[in-house]
């Protein structure tokens, strides 16, 4: 004999629950989210923005929870993408900061309007002064691909630097 388990309101509990986590990154989420979350908090200022970092970051890691596994070193990995989450959430919020400040030259509205490889590229570079080694592993690209995409973001922000240097000049004499 089957037992209906439906609620009051006709709806089942069973197709309601979540999907079944494998037990091994259950623990690794219980060992590590508290963590995770102190490091995310410090580094974007806001409870918020640090749940939204780690909450996008353990949904990568579940996503190659099967290749983390066989990593030599599960930690590292994991922190690896935990580290890149929120670099990558604070220039999200550095993008949107960028939108409503306005330097009168249109620098900052440039700036926001790359793309977001390109933008990426010139933060670190210039912004975090990250070399290019150091970009390419965080971006997960070639350091010639982050050579072309900062030279492709200077091609794109010479007009407002040449206009930029032009009122200088002027408003020096």
């Amino acid at each position: 004999m089957i037992d209906d388990v439906r609620g009051e309101d006709g709806r089942s509990p069973v197709a309601e629950a979540p999907l079944p986590l494998p037990l091994e990154f259950e623990a690794h989420y219980l060992t590590n989210q508290e963590a995770f979350h102190a490091y995310a908090l410090a580094f974007l200022g806001t409870n918020d923005l640090a749940e939204k970092a780690v909450h996008r970051a353990f949904l990568e890691i579940l996503r190659h929870w099967s290749a983390l596994l066989t990593e030599r070193d599960l930690q590292e990995q994991t922190w690896a993408i935990m580290r890149r989450t929120v670099i990558a959430e604070s220039l999200l919020g550095f993008r949107d900061q960028l939108a409503v400040m306005d330097s009168g030259l249109g620098l900052y509205r440039a700036l926001g309007s790359l793309p977001p490889r390109q933008f990426d590229v010139v933060v670190l570079r210039y912004i975090a002064k990250y070399d290019t080694k150091h970009i390419s592993w965080y971006m997960g690209v070639t350091p010639s691909t982050v050579d072309y995409h900062c030279r492709k973001a200077r091609e794109r922000l010479a007009p407002v630097h040449r206009r930029a240097t032009k009122q200088k000049q002027e408003d020096a004499l």
